[in-house]
């Protein structure tokens, strides 16, 4: 996550007593799971926040109610979906798909980087070069064990 140093500050200038108002809730936190860290955080220092968008203020009953029911939703919807994001690999591998990036190299390709490597009459650089990818590439490929 970047860097927000002007929030950091402000989190820091809050005391007990306090309430940080915020214009919507996606101003404070770059996720659910992030803006819900944060105000329990606050809460154990005795700090309220409130959302002028939204209707939340967590100095009421009410308000905290209102923010845990949403945190709850996001939760439960985080858990669906990484739930179908499983089924869907587990169906792809049933498939014979095994998911991740695509090989540059063919094996056809290694054995040819091999032996022109084990040769010594060309540098990993014109190796790369004539199979169109970078030296970095070759040298994981020989590293390979076959």
């Amino acid at each position: 996550m970047t860097e927000r140093p002007e929030l950091t500050r402000c989190l820091e200038y809050l005391r007990a007593g306090d309430t940080l108002v915020v214009w919507r809730l996606d101003r404070l936190g770059r996720s659910l799971r992030h803006l819900v860290e944060i105000v329990n955080t606050l809460a154990g220092r005795g700090v309220a926040f409130a959302s002028l968008h939204e209707g939340i203020d967590t100095s009421t009953s009410t308000g905290r109610l209102v923010f845990h029911i949403f945190a709850a939703l996001a939760e439960f919807e985080r858990g669906l979906i990484a739930e179908r994001a499983a089924v869907g690999r587990a169906a792809a591998r049933t498939r014979g798909r095994l998911g991740g990036r695509p090989a540059k190299l063919s094996p056809e390709q290694i054995a040819l980087a091999r032996s022109r490597y084990a040769a010594q009459d060309t540098t990993v650089a014109e190796i790369a070069k004539v199979l169109g990818v970078g030296r970095g590439t070759i040298y994981r490929a020989l590293q390979q064990t076959s």
